[in-house]
């Protein structure tokens, strides 16, 4: 009986969605390969709780699986990572959410979509309880980040992620410029073989 191919979760950051643009970089990528049911990428809602359990059924419902996560993306990669031993590729992490979405609170709106929400004070402290204090398995982790983040402080994550497999690229921005140069290397650290 062979054994079932290696799909990927790609988890968007915060006020984000599957329209992002790294989620359409790796969309060609599975497309061009013809397996694009190999490419999972939730719509997630703004409560932390909410989107956990979404991913949760996405992780569960995938067979096997690895995860791409971008920014709060990340963060709750590294979650998933840890909990069930699963292979991430963490782009750009925002490693305490908690500490830098307090003056998001209110009005928001989905960056691509434009919907209107009402950013819950309450789900900061939800972000605090996924944080994972000590990384048990950082051969599972592969970080990606660019001194250039002009949203979060790159060495949060290099100190965070520092017995995981790291690049830190010069330069660069928050969105991560040249992923689409980086998408071989996310597969094969995380075990998915594709033949475009």
């Amino acid at each position: 009986m062979p054994v079932p191919e290696t799909s990927l979760i790609y988890i968007h950051g915060f006020n984000s969605s599957p329209a992002s643009h790294k989620a359409g970089l790796l969309r060609s990528v599975f497309e061009q390969a013809g397996c694009p049911e190999r490419l999972v990428v939730p719509a997630l809602p703004p409560s932390p709780v909410l989107a956990m359990a979404e991913l949760d059924a996405a992780i569960a419902g995938a067979g096997p699986v690895a995860l791409v996560g971008s920014s709060l993306g990340g963060f709750y990669a590294t979650w998933l990572a840890e909990h069930h031993g699963l292979k991430a590729a963490i782009v750009n992490p925002a490693v305490r959410p908690w500490r830098l979405l307090d003056k998001y609170t209110g009005i928001q709106h989905n960056y691509h979509t434009g919907e209107a929400y009402q950013f819950d004070p309450a789900w900061l402290e939800q972000l605090r309880r996924y944080e994972v204090a000590e990384l048990t398995q950082p051969e599972n982790l592969l970080l990606l980040t660019q001194k250039g983040d002009e949203t979060l402080d790159w060495e949060d994550g290099w100190d965070y992620y520092g017995d995981c497999h790291r690049y830190c690229g010069l330069g660069g921005s928050h969105g991560f410029d040249n992923f689409d140069a980086f998408i071989p290397l996310m597969l094969r650290f995380c075990g998915i073989e594709i033949h475009a």
